[in-house]
């Protein structure tokens, strides 16, 4: 509304985070559309806009997120596998971008806004759900050289894919949304658009810091010392998102203390607290024939000393096996 009060001509696109799985169902940026706020344009399907509507003397292609439903037809996708279908959309979007550059006006600066996934680019942690799903715009589409600016959304990690004109570039998402882009730098793209020649920098923003920790306590005796001292100080913690991985093995779990974890973590904005069961290392046997040739009872003992088991409880535990297998001196296992 700010932007709209100032007078500044606005285009938001419609992405896959902002429409319902169901077909015919509203998208979030609707209301803008219905409520005709001024200066304000939804892109919500394959459209030019011109510079009357923008008011300024610049045009854009919008090319919102495109479901299935949209371009085709239940007759058309019958007996047809995913990848088939993703062809024939892509083939159509393609035409249909290649139609608005060619009606668009030579003299006046052209930009596409385009919400999909381009050959080349690199993936952040949301590509895991929309595999086999994206819509794949080809490197002669958003390579034309009578574009003079690409604008990508969808994947949430900043990169320039051209290194000529026209540049292709995804801003990234503003803030982190997992810990799959923890490392990432977050912010956004100031272009200066030109016909011929753009220029583009990224700007970097502030956003909240995701701490990820693996704390990994070598001794029962000393367990919940050993966790928190591998944490953080409480202030280098404040208003960040944490995740700590704590590795020890399944029966140190009666030892933790989670309620003392995240007091330590009171400043945080969120923690969230993972456990990876240790998987101690076995013991060998040695030589196999002689192994062969033990009866149950030392196979036993024998896993007994691999516990580090206290000899007094090791002899415990083998009279009830003896009592409970009714075993005495048994054959040697087959």
């Amino acid at each position: 509304m700010r932007l709209s009060q100032a007078s500044i001509p606005t285009v938001l696109l419609v992405g896959n985070h902002d429409v319902a799985p169901a077909a015919g169902r509203a998208h979030t940026l609707q209301e803008f559309g219905t409520l005709e706020v001024p200066h304000l344009h939804v892109g919500e399907r394959i459209g030019r806009l011109d510079a009357e509507t923008l008011g300024v003397p610049l045009q854009v292609i919008t090319v919102p997120w495109v479901s299935r439903s949209q371009l085709m037809t239940r007759e058309e996708t019958a007996g047809k596998t995913v990848e088939e279908v993703m062809l024939l959309i892509e083939e159509r979007v393609s035409n249909g971008i290649d139609k608005l550059v060619e009606e668009a006006d030579p003299e006046l600066p052209l930009v596409m806004l385009a919400h999909a996934t381009v050959e080349g680019a690199t993936y952040s942690s949301e590509r895991a759900v929309m595999i086999g799903h994206d819509l794949r715009l080809g490197g002669n589409i958003v390579n034309d050289p009578r574009l003079d600016y690409v604008a990508l959304g969808h994947i949430h990690k900043h990169q320039s894919l051209s290194k000529r004109h026209p540049p292709v570039v995804y801003p990234g998402s503003i803030e982190r949304v997992d810990f799959g882009e923890a490392k990432e730098e977050k912010g956004f793209v100031l272009a200066e658009i030109s016909k011929g020649k753009t220029t583009w920098e990224f700007v970097p923003l502030k956003t909240r810091r995701f701490i990820d920790l693996k704390v990994e306590p070598q001794d029962a005796d000393t367990f919940m010392v050993d966790v928190l001292a591998q944490l953080p100080e409480p202030e280098r913690v404040a208003d960040a998102v944490c995740r700590v991985q704590l590795i020890y093995p399944r029966d140190w779990e009666t030892l933790l203390d989670e309620k003392e974890v995240f007091e330590h973590f009171s400043e945080a904005f969120s923690l969230q607290v993972l456990k990876h069961y240790r998987t101690e290392r076995r013991a060998r046997l040695g030589d196999s024939a002689a192994v062969e040739q033990m009866s149950q009872t030392e196979l036993l003992e024998t896993y007994w000393r691999t516990l580090a088991m206290e000899p007094e409880e090791a002899e415990a535990m083998q009279g009830l096996v003896r009592e409970v297998l009714a075993f005495g001196d048994e054959e040697p296992l087959e």
